[in-house]
């Protein structure tokens, strides 16, 4: 509850249905044990009857059921408004800034821009806005803009000034902006929540549900690891990511063909290449995987390893399951799990869903409904 405005805040914006909180917290009634949108058009129920959740898998979880007026699980949900209208202030005039005091001039009430950004961008506005103006910047430099001129158009009243938030970014003055790295970020909408990708020239670095516990260890490790910089950006690995998702989703391919960057172990590489390996619509234990890699006493480790990657449903840990076919650990929630493997054999023409326990778990019949 700690991520949510105070209880009667988000009760008087459901009754008002205020767009501005579209996707900052969901409503779940206790009478009906369903879940909404805050938006959602149906009778706003009584205040003793509602339960707010952060996010749809909260509610999921609490056994509440997606509502099939507002579906809360929709392919193609947009971001908020409130936030769609920063994103598209920010790329009207990138190397621009976005004051307090500007946002009140949009109508926009700057703490509830910020924690409407937080909850769908994962980063404060500001953080947002600097990150985009240095990703420019950097692209700048290595085209041989002048530091005058790069300065001026970032809005920076100095050169020192405009050195010193580089330096931040990148961990190196302007004239070293030819030997900096940078992985670029985008937010992708999926049916099953937002996800994060990362990519650069090597290819998709990390594909995550961007609710996923410790997912931000994880961004600090790969920077680490890589030794690259994370910045807001577009690449034409990032785009085609995207595509291939949305084509995954709507069950029209179930193929994704963008170059993957996978970094770890040597036992973790072959366990991600017998991922890559099991067709869709199929699964597999530990203990295949374990046998395909030739390392039969190793399915502890193969467990460790499949938690490991970084690329989900791109890598499909997801069609690894359990001994007797049981749905196990999956860091996206197993709801997640379950929606992938029976979306897969759906759409693979594997017929009607068979897994042990899957019923617990099953949301697919709210989507597209």
């Amino acid at each position: 509850m700690s991520k949510l405005p105070p209880a009667e805040t988000m009760y008087r914006a459901l009754a008002a249905r205020d767009p501005a909180f579209d996707g900052i917290f969901y409503v779940a009634v206790k009478t009906t044990r369903i879940f909404c949108r805050s938006v959602c058009h149906a009778r706003t129920p009584k205040r003793e009857n509602v339960e707010f959740y952060a996010d749809p898998h909260d509610a999921l979880y609490a056994g509440y059921r997606p509502c099939l007026r507002c579906r809360p699980l929709d392919q193609g949900r947009l971001p908020p408004p409130l936030v769609d209208k920063l994103l598209a202030a920010v790329e009207a005039d990138p190397a621009g800034r976005l004051r307090e005091s500007d946002l009140a001039r949009m109508g926009i009430e700057p703490t509830t821009a910020r924690r409407a950004f937080q909850r769908y961008c994962g980063m404060t506005f500001h953080a947002y806005q600097r990150a985009r103006r240095m990703g420019l910047a950097l692209t700048g430099v290595r085209e041989g803009k002048s530091m005058l001129d790069l300065q001026l158009d970032h809005g920076f009243d100095s050169a020192s000034g405009f050195r010193d938030a580089f330096a931040r970014i990148f961990g190196t003055a302007p004239s070293g902006a030819r030997a900096v790295d940078c992985l670029y970020a985008k937010w992708l909408e999926t049916p099953l929540g937002a996800m994060l990708a990362l990519a650069n020239d090597d290819g998709l670095h990390l594909l995550e549900f961007v609710d996923r516990r410790g997912l931000e260890l994880e961004i600090l490790a790969l920077r680490r690891r890589v030794r690259h910089h994370v910045v807001p950006g577009e690449h034409r690995y990032l785009d085609q990511i995207g595509a291939e998702l949305e084509a995954y989703f709507a069950g029209r391919s179930l193929v994704f063909a963008t170059p993957l960057r996978l970094e770890g172990s040597p036992f973790q590489l072959s366990v991600w290449n017998a991922l890559l390996a099991i067709p869709s619509g199929s699964t597999r234990s530990y203990a295949d995987v374990a046998a395909t890699i030739r390392h039969s006493s190793a399915v502890r480790a193969v467990g460790r390893a499949n938690g490991d990657n970084k690329l989900a449903v791109v890598v499909p840990c997801h069609r690894v399951v359990g001994a007797d076919g049981t749905l196990t650990g999956y860091g996206g929630g197993l709801w997640r799990k379950a929606w992938l493997l029976e979306h897969e054999r759906m759409h693979a023409g594997h017929g009607q869903p068979s897994l042990p326990g899957i019923e617990k778990y099953r949301v697919a019949d709210a989507i597209g409904a």
